[in-house]
Order: C-alpha cells, then sequence, then structure tokens
C-alpha cells in the first residue's frame, strides 16, 4: 500500500487542525474575555485586566463553591478509585457468573443521557435523605467517574504479566503484600489516570450537582450557571478560564502518563 504525499498529509493535518478550531472555539473565546475591563462580557474584549480573578478570589461566595467543589472531587477521587481498582481487578482475573453483565451495569454511565442520571439519582437519595448533602453528592460523582477509572485501569492490566504475581505468592508474599508491593507499581499508571478523570468528572459536572445541590451547597459549574441565569458577568468567563485550565492540566497529564506507559 503507497504511503501518502507529504501534501495530502499537509492537507489532513489542515483539516484536522480546522475540524478542531471550529470545536473548540465557542470555548476559547471564553479566555479572552475573561480579561476585559467592562463589567459586560463581550467579544472581543476592551483593554487587559486581571480584576475578575481578583474579584473571584476575594468572593466569599466563589471561595466558599470553590471548597466544596474541592472537597467533593478529592473524596469522589478516593472513593471511585478504590472501588474501581477492585472493580478492575475482579472483572479483569475473575471468572465468574454474571461479570459480562457486572461490567455493563459499571459501564452503563458512560452511554447513559446525564439528565437521566440525575432524575434517578435525585429520586432515590431524596427517599434515602442524601439529597443537599456532601455525601449524597460524592457517592453520585463516584458514580459517574467509576467507569473512567475501571477504564484505565483495566487497560493497564493488560500490560501487566501475570507470572509475576505467582512469582511473589510463590516466594511466601501474603496475597495483600503481593498486591501492594507488585500489582499496584505496576498498575500505577492508570490508577494515577483513573483519578485524574475521576477529579475532571466531578470538578466540571453540573447536571447531577443542580439536582442534588442546595442553596448552601453549591459547587463551581451550579454557581455559574445559576449566574447566567441572571446576568453574563466578565467573572464568569474567569471561573471558565480557570475550569478549563485545569480540565487541560489534568487531560495533558494523562498524555504524559500514557507515553511513559509506552516501551
Amino acid at each position: 500500500m503507497a504511503r501518502p504525499s507529504p501534501l495530502a498529509r499537509i492537507a489532513f493535518a489542515i483539516l484536522i487542525a480546522a475540524i478542531a478550531l471550529f470545536l473548540m472555539a465557542p470555548t476559547l473565546v471564553v479566555i479572552p474575555i475573561s480579561f476585559t475591563t467592562t463589567s459586560i462580557a463581550q467579544f472581543p474584549p476592551v483593554g487587559f485586566s486581571f480584576q475578575w480573578y481578583a474579584n473571584v478570589i476575594h468572593d466569599p461566595v466563589w471561595r466558599s463553591a470553590t471548597a466544596t467543589s474541592l472537597q467533593i472531587a478529592t473524596l469522589t477521587v478516593i472513593l471511585s478509585v478504590v472501588i474501581g481498582t477492585a472493580a478492575a481487578l475482579s472483572l479483569h482475573r475473575g471468572d465468574f457468573a454474571g461479570k459480562a453483565v457486572i461490567r455493563a451495569i459499571l459501564l452503563s454511565p458512560l452511554v447513559t443521557p446525564v439528565i437521566v442520571l440525575a432524575i434517578g439519582i435525585f429520586m432515590v437519595f431524596a427517599r434515602w435523605g442524601l439529597a443537599g448533602t456532601v455525601p449524597g453528592l460524592v457517592i453520585a460523582h463516584t458514580v459517574l467517574a467509576l467507569p473512567f477509572v475501571i477504564v484505565a485501569v483495566t487497560a493497564t492490566l493488560h500490560g501487566v504479566n501475570p507470572n509475576l504475581e505467582l512469582a511473589a505468592l510463590g516466594l511466601g508474599a501474603r496475597p495483600w503484600r503481593t498486591f501492594r508491593r507488585v500489582t499496584l507499581p505496576l498498575i500505577m499508571p492508570g490508577v494515577v489516570a483513573g483519578a485524574i478523570f475521576a477529579f475532571i468528572t466531578s470538578w466540571d459536572e453540573v447536571v447531577v450537582a443542580i439536582f442534588m445541590t442546595t442553596s448552601s451547597l453549591r459547587t463551581i459549574p451550579v454557581l455559574v450557571w445559576g449566574q447566567m441565569r441572571t446576568e453574563i458577568s466578565p467573572a464568569i468567563a474567569a471561573v471558565g478560564t480557570i475550569l478549563i485550565v485545569i480540565s487541560v492540566a489534568g487531560l495533558g497529564a494523562i498524555s504524559l502518563l500514557k507515553r511513559k506507559e509506552r516501551p
């Protein structure tokens, strides 16, 4: 099969870059708006200033929402990584009845519309008294983040030689010591990637959070959504830029981990 000419490769790269720019432009336009000097969000922005970032930092409402988002995202990462890693190991190594059904249920949040999950979670959690609470929102976000951890850890497990664990067990190591000293270091790139995905999922999630939060318990995306309904302030663009930077940094870290995994 003939290789494409350099001109064809350049044309293909330009086409991909144009499509990516078209898809990302509505998001990236938020960044210059956040530096405007006017009190109204507009494009192109007028002047250049960091005043809206300063307003966000010194506003107690935004600080409270940021603390809530960090708390919930951190707890979501811990819970989803523990459960997701255990589930990935069981599904990859185990052989039991109903394995395919359990895998499908655990991965179903990836293909289920978020609004459907939000309504179902809210109806169940409201009956259990978990709606409007930090534990309730952490559990709800864990449901959304769990599939990403399972997929990331499972992908790493495919490259792990099971004979290494058998050798450790044969030399007298207990199962927990084998997991901690042999298995976990080998799958750590997948665990870290899953943790980053879980953090981003919780940090940016808004649909489920709208159902599960209250006026005294609001995450950053919920606060942005609420303020967008009344006014379009450059402060919202500043918060949006911060969210974008954190998400891009997380995806960049995942890309670096994948590169290190390659032989």
